[in-house]
């Protein structure tokens, strides 16, 4: 296997990471109408990078929402092709008065690059870009084997850009495999794929009550209350011992292979020091007779995140809210479905609605849960790339998050994802002080070159 792809990386460190920090700095926050020209301008800067290094086909595509960028370089006959998926939209950075550093000036400390998507995703994005330049400089401007590359601007507000995209133009991603890095290792330095992500469906209740917000001491006892009402409603969603109280809601859970569970207990995992510096919680909670990684990985769960509505100012204003809402997710796991979760959810939230109130239950995203086998080639190879890079062998987890467009690659083009990430459990992402460690970036631009080198048959 030739190793003037990973000369070039190494001798090129400081520039690839320099380049980063030029992308960090464009804070392409998906949610935030104001910062619609810079998500622009961040795909617009990925665009211009692919274009430099020698993919073809570069075109920034319109979509409803944010646009997506694609590439492709499909010269290499006979060759597998592979898919590349990315995200250039970032989490907004509340709470600001937390973070050490400003988050869209990227700095350094103690070997991690710290800023707004320094890890989720425009880093490991980064990784992608950077591991083809090095092949595309050191292959005389060809790659190993054949690659398309779609990236997206709408990950972080549900992608329904991208997944209308592989609905109605499947034959533009037409691929073997794609590769997605967009998840995390277990723990430092040891080498990781993730071979399962839980679903997702996210919603919001909205409790209507008065036509008008009124005065506490003059309607209290007679108007009805959307905050009181929401708060009944949540508290029955699920009992004291973390179990879902939603009828059907675990009919079809699907357990893991005992060979799987038996793997999980072999991680370097201590449940005291997750919770200690992790979670930063006194106890950790959740369903009863399961270990934290099976709670966090193969069981379902429903969490409230956040309720907006009446008054949150300074001091006090004694009002009852016309109306207040509460954002509701519950991540899923195999074989559950998002669609019959959610009508579940919703059939369960209208029983519980007191009287008074009219109740609005909007669906904002879903995701489907996936596992992905492992005894295809294209995992086999990934795992001998990191182990290469690593020293160390590669050991297979599940994420409990969610990346809706791995289960629409397996459903709408039929290929299976290998999901190599390089973030750590500590990166903080959707957190104040989001970091990515920098030796990560940099053994994972090596990780992906090694990976296309023997996928595309050259060692």
């Amino acid at each position: 296997m030739s190793a003037a792809a990973l000369d070039f990386a190494r001798e090129n460190r400081q520039r690839f990471l320099n380049e980063l920090k030029d992308l960090l700095r464009i804070p392409s926050v998906s949610t935030l109408p104001e910062h619609q020209a810079d998500v622009r301008r961040a795909a617009a800067f990925v665009a211009a990078e692919l274009k430099r290094i020698g993919m073809e086909h570069v075109d920034i595509i319109a979509t409803a929402g944010h646009p997506l960028v694609y590439a492709d370089w499909l010269h290499a006959a006979g060759k597998p092709t592979v898919l590349c998926y990315a995200h250039y939209d970032v989490q907004p950075p509340d709470p600001l008065d937390e973070w050490k550093t400003p988050p869209f000036e990227p700095t350094e400390r103690d070997q991690n690059i710290y800023a707004r998507g320094a890890v989720d995703d425009k880093g490991q994005l980064w990784i992608h870009v950077k591991a083809l330049e090095s092949l595309f400089k050191t292959g005389g401007g060809r790659l190993p084997l054949n690659v398309r590359i779609i990236i997206e601007g709408e990950e972080e507000v549900g992608g329904e850009g991208i997944a209308k995209f592989v609905r109605e133009h499947s034959d533009r991603l037409k691929a073997d495999f794609a590769l997605v890095s967009d998840t995390e290792m277990f723990a430092p330095d040891l080498p990781t794929l993730c071979v399962g992500l839980r679903g997702m469906v996210y919603t919001e209740l909205e409790a209507v009550g008065a036509m008008t917000d009124l005065h506490s001491g003059m309607y209290g006892g007679a108007a009805p209350n959307p905050f009181e009402a929401l708060a009944r409603i949540i508290s029955r969603l699920k009992d004291e011992n973390g179990k879902i109280l939603i009828p059907g809601f675990y009919d079809r859970v699907g357990k893991p292979a005992a060979e799987e569970l038996k793997a999980w207990k072999s991680l370097p995992f201590n449940e005291e020091e997750y919770r200690k510096k992790e979670v930063g919680s006194k106890e950790l909670t959740g369903e009863a007779g399961y270990t934290v990684l099976e709670r966090t990985w193969a069981r379902p769960t429903l969490e409230v995140h956040g309720m907006p509505g009446g008054f949150i100012g300074a001091g006090g204003k004694t009002v009852i809210p016309a109306k207040a809402a509460a954002k509701v997710s519950m991540r899923l796991v195999p074989d559950q479905r998002p669609d019959e979760i959610f009508k579940l959810y919703s059939e369960f939230v209208r029983t519980l609605v007191p009287k008074g109130i009219e109740l609005k239950i909007k669906q904002f995203s879903i995701a489907d849960p996936i596992v992905i086998k492992t005894d295809n080639k294209y995992v086999q190879a990934s795992t001998v790339a990191m182990k290469e890079v690593f020293n160390k062998e590669t050991v297979y987890i599940r994420s409990g998050g969610s990346i809706p467009i791995v289960a629409d690659f397996e459903k709408f083009l039929k290929i299976p994802s290998v999901m190599m990430g390089f973030g750590l459990p500590d990166d903080n992402l959707h957190a104040p002080n989001e970091k990515f460690h920098i030796p990560n970036f940099y053994r994972g631009i090596e990780s992906i070159i090694r990976f296309f080198q023997r996928v595309g048959n050259e060692g």
